[in-house]
């Protein structure tokens, strides 16, 4: 089953994609800005971790396609805890291009809907750097609130970073929905 946003499309992702997501890690620009190990990757590790990972009920990682583009990024649901309904959710766009045309929105909307709406979950966490103003932005619209900071936590190039942590609650989605008439 592929999850529908009002432009982009969520899919498993294959073989084909790979090299995308390859390059996409492999980007120095977009890795600061992200959360994580910041080291490169070669087409032979990306291939073993995609089939050690590819049947993971636990942590599924979407291919984000739009009708004019095809695959743009990736979307995460990771570190499911099915009892307590609850996720880590996370988003990459691999060209600067698309991250001002709303491809960014209409995914964070379209997994929420599918995380609420289809599995069952309540709440999903996420995290920013202060300075990603983007991620800000785009999780605030989308209804996700700041809940706390965790001091120097994340150390890259060369130096502590502060990491913002966030949430969304089942309500925050649906309130969301509401005050963006997204889904009219």
């Amino acid at each position: 089953m592929n999850i529908k946003g009002k432009i982009v499309t969520l899919r498993a992702m294959t073989y084909d994609d790979l090299q995308m997501i390859c390059d996409m890690f492999n980007d120095p620009e977009l890795e600061n800005f992200v959360v994580g190990w910041a080291f490169p990757i070669s087409m032979e590790q990306q291939k073993l971790w995609f089939e050690k990972n590819m049947n993971d009920q636990n942590n599924f990682r979407f291919v984000i396609e739009t009708p004019n583009d095809g695959a743009v990024g990736i979307a995460t649901l990771t570190n499911i805890d099915w009892k307590n309904r609850s996720a880590t959710h996370g988003i990459k766009l691999a060209n600067i291009e698309k991250r001002t045309k709303g491809i960014g929105t209409d995914t964070v909307m379209a997994l929420m809907r599918y995380t609420f709406d289809e599995l069952g979950l309540h709440r999903l966490d996420g995290s920013w750097f202060d300075d990603n103003l983007a991620s800000k932005s785009l999780y605030t619209k989308c209804g996700w609130k700041e809940e706390g900071i965790k001091r120097s936590c994340v150390f890259k190039r060369g130096k502590w970073r502060d990491l913002t942590i966030v949430g969304a609650l089942e309500c925050d989605y649906r309130e969301a929905v509401e005050r963006l008439k997204y889904w009219d």
